[in-house]
């Protein structure tokens, strides 16, 4: 049986086609690759890069957003001063510190990559690329990123591939800034009032998501996402789906290429999504943070919450910066009252079994065409909702009774394991302060 799906663009992006030393081409027009946006460059585009028909054939959207590009830039490599920011719009805008969440340390490795990041207010995406040139100056090698800054994470996929072409336009023609003039001065939207970190403002994410909310939801990733996700954790997805729900501090570090792992931050949300109305107003918001570097090192100390992936090692050292630390498929945690959460109980087994087991189903109707509305990351994000609501509507309803006991039995209709789970049950009720009391014996007091 063919697994849909697995043969992602998540995937074939971390590496793209390795570009060349450009060939002498004439010049078109001058002043950067000429006005007239129908022309085909060397990076493969042609008219109408960020809109039109490409996005029309796209997944559909529930409802139409207003793109909202607060600044486009493009950062270089500059052998003698390290990672700049070469150009952007506005030209006034404080763009301290993209120059490093745009060009993850180590890429001079890699040829391709993209990144998601995280600057103040904003998100960004900026897509990377490496290409060998003749240049003593440049020491054999041209590195830059094109990226752009948006409060709204949910529209910045609608232009991966005008920044992957964008990337590749300013390595072969570099200083040619017209078609990203022109893309800003079609998009540009205003930055979100409020000065200071994005802590002080909500962002368009997905913790308590809605119903409602989420056809948008689920056109902010790529087919295959969550497929990857799975492959790639197994049983171990459950230790991370614990720790997502009690909005502990995850720090998931990959060399290059990050984009992938960027990803892998997304996933690691998505299994902590409630859709029950009035829950958890005191609880601290789930942040996804994508790309860091020692340059956030000061952020990070301020955050009691938050999911990110670094290429950085040094990471690992700073245990004060994180609760949760993933390593390849290795999840561990340096907080002794953690350690039993990182244990597979055999409820943890049972649900994995049963995602398994829908994941196949799903593929088989898909086959036989029976279903080609639902998807696979449909189905995934909807079952983490699901058992998350089933806890929490169990764990409202015991504390609205007169007795306001949880019992093995209320464990068990849960999915949880009685013993195994006790200490996650018990972090779960101080974090969202749900008042019951927990009668489940310790098995090492009996």
């Amino acid at each position: 049986m063919v697994e849909r799906g697995d043969e992602a663009p998540l995937l074939f992006w971390a590496e793209g086609p390795a570009l060349g030393v450009p060939p002498a081409a004439p010049d078109a027009g001058g002043g950067g690759g000429g006005g007239g946006g129908g022309r085909r460059l060397a990076g493969g585009w042609s008219a109408a890069p960020w809109g039109g028909e490409e996005e029309a054939a796209g997944p559909p959207r529930a409802e139409e957003d207003p793109d909202q590009i607060v600044a486009v830039f493009v950062v270089t490599f500059d052998p003698r001063t390290g990672n700049m920011v070469e150009w952007c719009l506005p030209q006034d805008i404080d763009l301290e510190g993209v120059e490093f969440k745009s060009m993850a340390s180590g890429s001079h490795k890699i040829q391709s990559d993209f990144i998601y990041f995280r600057k103040g207010l904003c998100f960004g995406l900026a897509c990377f690329a490496n290409m060998p040139v003749e240049s003593e100056l440049e020491r054999g090698a041209r590195m830059k990123s094109v990226g752009i800054l948006s409060p709204s994470y949910t529209l910045l996929y609608r232009y991966m591939h005008f920044l992957e072409n964008q990337v590749r336009h300013q390595l072969e023609m570099p200083g040619h800034y017209s078609h990203l003039e022109a893309f800003y001065d079609d998009k540009k939207g205003v930055l979100p009032d409020g000065k200071g970190t994005a802590s002080q403002q909500p962002v368009h994410w997905l913790p308590s998501i809605h119903r409602y909310m989420y056809p948008e939801m689920k056109i902010t990733h790529p087919a295959g996402c969550m497929s990857q996700f799975i492959k790639f954790f197994g049983e171990q997805i459950l230790v991370l789906w614990k720790f997502a729900l009690l909005r502990k501090r995850i720090l998931i570090f990959s060399p290059p290429p990050v984009g992938v792992v960027c990803y892998r931050v997304y996933c690691c949300c998505c299994l902590a999504n409630v859709s029950l109305p009035g829950l958890g107003g005191t609880v601290p918001e789930s942040k996804p943070f994508f790309y860091v570097n020692v340059a956030d090192i000061e952020m990070l100390e301020t955050e009691v919450s938050y999911v990110a992936c670094t290429t950085e090692k040094i990471f690992e050292e700073k245990r004060d910066l994180y609760d949760v630390y993933v390593d390849n498929q290795n999840v561990k945690t340096h907080h002794e009252h953690l350690q039993p959460l990182l244990k597979i109980n055999n409820a943890d087994k049972e649900k994995y079994r049963r995602l398994n087991d829908q994941r196949q189903m799903l593929m088989y109707s898909q086959e036989v065409g029976e279903d080609c509305s639902s998807c696979e990351e449909d189905l995934f994000i909807l079952f983490f909702m699901e058992q998350n609501n089933r806890i929490f509507q169990t764990l409202m309803e015991v504390s609205a009774s007169q007795d306001k006991t949880l019992t093995a039995d209320h464990a068990r209709g849960m999915g949880l394991d009685p013993q195994g789970d006790r200490s996650f049950l018990m972090d779960l009720l101080e974090v969202y302060g749900i008042d019951v009391m927990l009668v489940i014996d310790n098995p090492c007091c009996t």
